[in-house]
C-alpha cells in the first residue's frame, strides 16, 4: 500500500509541477500542500507525461523526448540576456579563449587554474565553471558579464556534472578514482564515491533521473551509478582491447546510451536499464565527441582520429552523412549553437576551433586558439536545467 501511494503522490506532483510552466526548484520535495491521494484518479495526461522521476527532478516535458527543452532559441529566461559566446578551454595554456560566433574571433582571453579541461554550465545555468583538473580548482565565470570570480578549491575536478533535481554537483575526479558528490553552489564534499575503475571521465543521466552511466576511459570500463543512493550499482568491461571511452550519451526516447570510444573507433550502444553487454558501432577513427541536433533527430559524431564528424540518424538508427574537415584537424569536444545551425569543436592537437554548418557540413571558420583547446562550451543554449558537461541540457 505504501508503494501505490508513493506513485500517486510522484505522479500528482508531476501534474501540479507542470502546470507552472515546468520550473522546479531543486529544494521542492513531495507532493505540494493540501494534495491527497485517496479518491484521486490520474488522468491520462498524467500518465503520459509525467513518469516517476528522481524526486525534485522537474517533470518531463515529453516521454518520447528528452530533449524537448532544447528546440532552436528556446532560451530559458534565466539565459536569454546573455552574450552568445563560445568558451574554449586552453588545456596546455592554463587560459580559456573566449569567441564572438559572429565574427568568429577571440575577444578576450582569460587565465585560470593548471590544465582547464572543460567549461561546464551549473544546473540553474547563471554560472560557467572552469575545470582546472592539475590546479585543483574550479574557476566561475558570470556568462552574463564576463566577470571572472575567485577559484573554488575542488580536487581533481576533470569533468563536472549536475543530478538532474540540482541537489548535487558531481565531480569526476579521474586520477583520483572518485566520484565525489558536492554542494552544487559552494562545492562542499557531500559524499565520496571510490570507484575501482581508471579514468572516470564522462557521463549521462537516464531519461527518469535516477541512474547514470560513466565512461572510466584508461580501464576500459562502464559504470551504472543510483543517483539517489550515490551508489555504483553495475561495472562492466567493455568487449574490446584496449577500449578507451570517452563522451556519453542518451537518446531522445531515453532507451538507448551511446558511448564514444577513441580505441574503439565507433560508438558503443547500450541498454542502460539492463546495463547488458553494448554492441559497437564504428563511425571512425578516434571516436570523442556527441551532440545531438536542435531537433532531436541526429547526432553528431567527433573522429579526433581522421578529422571528420559522423552524423547518426536515432529514427533509421544508422550513419547517414560523414564530413571532413579541409585539411584535417582534431575535433574534439564542443556543442551546437543556440539556433542548430552550427556545430562547434575544439581541435585538440591543432591549437583550432572549427564551426561546422550543422546542414551541410561545410567548415565555416577555422579559429587559432591556445594550446590544447578541449570541452568547449557553446553559451547560452537551450533548456530548462544543465547536467554539465560542456552542455547537457533538459
Amino acid at each position: 500500500m505504501t508503494t501505490i501511494i508513493r506513485r500517486t503522490t510522484a505522479l500528482l506532483a508531476g501534474a501540479l509541477l507542470a502546470a507552472l510552466a515546468g520550473c522546479a526548484d531543486s529544494d521542492d520535495k513531495g507532493p505540494a500542500k493540501g494534495l491527497g491521494t485517496k479518491g484521486v484518479a490520474p488522468s491520462a495526461e498524467v500518465k503520459k507525461t509525467a513518469p516517476a522521476g528522481l524526486p525534485g527532478m522537474p517533470p518531463v516535458l515529453d516521454p518520447k523526448d528528452v530533449y524537448a527543452a532544447d528546440r532552436p532559441n528556446k532560451l530559458s529566461p534565466v539565459v536569454k540576456n546573455f552574450p552568445s559566446r563560445v568558451y574554449v578551454p586552453n588545456t596546455n595554456s592554463n587560459t580559456v579563449s573566449v569567441i564572438d560566433p559572429k565574427t568568429y574571433k577571440v575577444i578576450k582571453t582569460i587565465p585560470v587554474g593548471i590544465q582547464p579541461q572543460h567549461v561546464v554550465p551549473s544546473w540553474d545555468m547563471k554560472t560557467l565553471w572552469v575545470n582546472n583538473n592539475r590546479g585543483h580548482t574550479l574557476t566561475p565565470i558570470n556568462p552574463a558579464t564576463g566577470a571572472v570570480g575567485k577559484p573554488v578549491e575542488v580536487h581533481d575536478p576533470y569533468n563536472l556534472y549536475f543530478t538532474p533535481n540540482g541537489k548535487y554537483a558531481v565531480v569526476m575526479a579521474s586520477m583520483d578514482r572518485e566520484l565525489v558528490f558536492r554542494d552544487p553552489h559552494t562545492m562542499d564534499r557531500v559524499k565520496t564515491v571510490p570507484v575501482t575503475c581508471a579514468g572516470v571521465n564522462h557521463a549521462d543521466f537516464s531519461a527518469d533521473g535516477r541512474y547514470f552511466v560513466v565512461s572510466c576511459e584508461f580501464s576500459g570500463e562502464l559504470l551504472k551509478v543510483d543517483t539517489e543512493k550515490m551508489e555504483v550499482v553495475g561495472q562492466q568491461k567493455l568487449p574490446f582491447e584496449g577500449a578507451m571511452p570517452q563522451d556519453v550519451k542518451i537518446s531522445p526516447d531515453g532507451k538507448t546510451i551511446y558511448i564514444a570510444d577513441m580505441m574503439a573507433h565507433g560508438m558503443w550502444v547500450l541498454d542502460g536499464e539492463k546495463f547488458t553487454t553494448p554492441d559497437l558501432l564504428p563511425t571512425g577513427k578516434g571516436c570523442h565527441g556527441l551532440y545531438v541536433s536542435r531537433d532531436s533527430k541526429e547526432m553528431y559524431v567527433s573522429n579526433r582520429g581522421e578529422g571528420s564528424v559522423s552524423v547518426f540518424d536515432f529514427k533509421k538508427n544508422k550513419l547517414t552523412k560523414k564530413w571532413h574537415l579541409p585539411d584535417g584537424g582534431s575535433p574534439d569536444m564542443g556543442g551546437v549553437s543556440a539556433d542548430g545551425k552550427v556545430l562547434w569543436l575544439s581541435g585538440r592537437y591543432d591549437s583550432e576551433v572549427y564551426a561546422i554548418d550543422t546542414t551541410t557540413g561545410k567548415q565555416l571558420a577555422r579559429i587559432p586558439v591556445g594550446g590544447g583547446p578541449h570541452g568547449l562550451a557553446v553559451y547560452p543554449q537551450p533548456g530548462r536545467y544543465s547536467l554539465g558537461h560542456t552542455g547537457i541540457f533538459r
